[in-house]
């Protein structure tokens, strides 16, 4: 266990959880990408006090466990390692989405939010590890 929480820095695993979920708000609102998202995936954006609070704190924990990985990987010097893994597994979200028949652009935008809350997580790391 001491290799994955040794030398981690915490604040930039939380900082880069908050930050990530909240550029999330952002991406899938009408402001950016939330519009033609929901068009693609076959929902309607609905008001805030409509939320589905599980979900959101699924990708909370999700991108908790994330930006932790990314600091393990910054800890050791391996963030070539999470670069693959941000590949593999985007590939493996990719594959399954175009299996359940989800249009190119709806599989884009959340590929294209995976990998900016990536580099948030990695810039996050970088400003708190220097800390």
């Amino acid at each position: 266990m001491m290799e994955i929480t040794s030398g981690v820095s915490w604040s930039g695993v939380v900082a880069g959880a908050v930050a990530s979920f909240l550029l999330g708000w952002l991406w899938f609102s009408p402001m950016l990408f939330g519009k033609k998202w929901a068009e693609a995936h076959g929902v309607q954006l609905g008001a805030a006090s409509s939320m589905p609070v599980m979900a959101m704190v699924a990708q909370f924990l999700g991108l908790f466990l994330v930006s932790w990985f990314v600091g393990v990987t910054a800890v050791t010097s391996a963030l070539a390692t999470a670069v693959l893994a941000l590949l593999g597994f985007a590939m493996l979200y990719d594959s399954g989405a175009m299996f359940v028949k989800v249009p190119t652009v709806g599989r884009l935008i959340n590929l294209g939010y995976w990998v900016v809350s990536f580099v948030v997580m990695v810039i996050c790391q970088g400003i708190f590890r220097s800390m």
